[in-house]
């Protein structure tokens, strides 16, 4: 892998900014404090891409809540799916009967959120919804349905505000398309 010193360098086009995430982050947050007002709901952030997405969701959440780290895993080092899902750190509270929010960073191929939507629900949680930060439809293999989204994207390698390319990246304040000859090898 070739990392140039800038890694603003290594994008090709910024497909959604700074400043059009946190203002629909906000929003986001605003609609989870109104749906579970009374409710003091468990977002369930996916480690590792989802950080920056919770951390900043969570500063809009005006109602009680709290969080908690799943980290699955199911690319390797590679751009595209194993579509084998192992669990590598689980939950460490119980979420028997409370509402429970998974917080996604993207949602493509919809293996990796659905294998979590099961193992969740096997756990008699008072409810559970989706919010993700993007979501790609053209790559969906398995349907999921996502409550509360960010936005929607084309089938394009993206980076920046969490998303990595080999764990680069994840510190871009907004997505960008990664220049191919980056992830390619070249």
């Amino acid at each position: 892998m070739v990392v140039t010193q800038s890694i603003h360098s290594d994008i090709q086009e910024i497909i959604i900014t700074a400043e059009e995430i946190q203002k629909r982050v906000a929003e986001l947050g605003k609609a989870i404090s109104m749906d579970y007002e009374g409710k003091d709901p468990l977002l369930v952030g996916v480690l590792r891409g989802a950080v920056v997405f919770l951390a900043d969701l969570i500063r809009h959440i005006t109602i009680p809540v709290s969080y908690d780290f799943v980290a699955i895993s199911s690319y390797g080092a590679d751009t595209k799916t194993t579509g084998v899902v192992r669990i590598i750190k689980d939950l460490d509270e119980s979420i028997q009967s409370r509402h429970v929010i998974i917080v996604e960073d993207i949602v493509d191929t919809g293996l990796t959120l659905n294998y979590i939507l099961k193992m969740v629900k096997a756990r008699n949680p008072a409810s559970v919804r989706v919010c993700a930060l993007l979501d790609k439809p053209a790559r969906r293999r398995v349907p999921v349905e996502i409550h509360y989204l960010g936005f929607t994207i084309p089938d394009v390698f993206v980076v920046g505000y969490g998303l990595d390319f080999a764990q680069h990246y994840r510190n871009l304040p907004y997505v960008g398309v990664l220049r191919p000859e980056i992830y390619a090898g070249g």
